[in-house]
């Protein structure tokens, strides 16, 4: 066995600095009142000696345990298979690794997973929560209203019940839909299908209200539900060659239902974009990049999505009265979405 060295202490650093043990825990715990001189002073000392806060001591000064759990409404099976969560979680990471925050992932693989999650966030194991991929009848936001804890959400607010001050971060999924079917109308097409998300998931509804905006009179036949899975477009793209042949052109709600729905035109014979058009929502580039042909999509920056969420939590968590929102109604960021040509579309 090899002697391990003492861990040094805020007396130490003290000593070192040559000031008192007070104002060396004001400095390391972000306290004010203290001297730029000496603030210096205790952060060189804290450096020499490579001092680090007792996070559990710190915690007790503070009130904060620098920790934000991130919950995704979702099985791990979908988290980890789907390039949208990577982004969005690496746009969380860096928001929070900036602030010094640790981030705590928890999934929902089913019901009793919701009751865990819940007890956790009462438990007061973190200082907020982001989470996001919420279903209309998720009971996630009575758990988090029950725990207490700040809250961002991605996403639309679409569940039942009390949303006064719920803050989240959408992108324009509606105005980007409209975008993606009047290209396709623009490019001539007339049997412009949709292949739907999840419609108990807001995003999807309101992808499927911007493409209804646009085709007014629409075949109900065009319309095919599908669950934002290569799988889903590809048994969508499937029933809408059986009941609407002359199908000329495909709005899909994201990149990977478009990547299914391309794979079965393909097998049909059926050439991209030159007997079908197909235009996806995303701008993945691991997939739109790669299908064959590259993929037409309504952009949706995913990352910085990942980011606002984690900066407005951190925003409520640094002031006296989190989550400001206009009471009765929910604060809502809602970013832009922009058309990325390529060869589908």
């Amino acid at each position: 066995m090899t002697d391990t060295a003492p861990r040094p202490t805020l007396e130490a650093v003290a000593a070192r600095a040559g000031v008192s043990r007070a104002t060396v825990s004001r400095v390391v715990n972000g306290g004010d009142g203290v001297r730029d001189t000496l603030v210096e002073r205790v952060r060189k000392a804290v450096d020499e000696l490579g001092y680090v806060p007792n996070q559990a001591a710190r915690s007790l000064v503070t009130r904060r345990h620098d920790a934000v759990a991130v919950v995704v409404a979702e099985p791990e099976t979908r988290v980890f298979a789907d390039p949208f969560f990577a982004l969005q979680l690496r746009g969380i990471s860096k928001e929070l690794t900036a602030h010094d925050n640790q981030l705590v992932l928890l999934l929902t693989e089913g019901r009793d997973d919701h009751a865990r999650v819940g007890r956790y966030l009462a438990g007061g194991h973190v200082d907020g929560a982001l989470v996001f991929s919420l279903h209309l009848d998720d009971p996630l936001p009575e758990l988090i209203r029950r725990a207490g804890v700040p809250t961002v959400f991605g996403g639309r607010p679409g569940w039942s019940g009390d949303r006064r001050g719920v803050v989240y971060v959408d992108s324009d999924n509606r105005g980007g839909a409209r975008d993606a079917v009047r290209h396709l109308a623009g490019l001539g097409r007339t049997r412009i299908a949709h292949i739907t998300g999840a419609l108990d998931q807001t995003s999807a509804v309101d992808r499927l209200d911007g493409y209804r905006d646009v085709m007014v009179d629409a075949d109900p036949a065009l319309i095919v539900e599908a669950d934002f899975t290569p799988a889903g477009g590809e048994r969508a793209m499937r029933e809408l060659l059986d009941r609407c042949p002359d199908v000329d052109a495909v709005f899909a709600a994201n990149d990977l239902t478009a990547s299914g729905a391309l794979r079965v035109l393909r097998e049909a014979g059926r050439r991209v974009p030159d007997d079908v058009a197909v235009i996806g929502f995303d701008d993945m580039r691991p997939v739109a990049e790669q299908t064959d042909p590259p993929l037409t999509t309504v952009r949706q920056d995913i990352e910085e999505m990942g980011r606002l969420m984690a900066r407005l939590l951190l925003r409520d968590l640094d002031r006296a009265t989190p989550g400001e929102g206009a009471a009765g109604t929910p604060s809502g960021v809602v970013l832009p979405t922009t058309l990325v040509r390529r060869a589908s579309a």
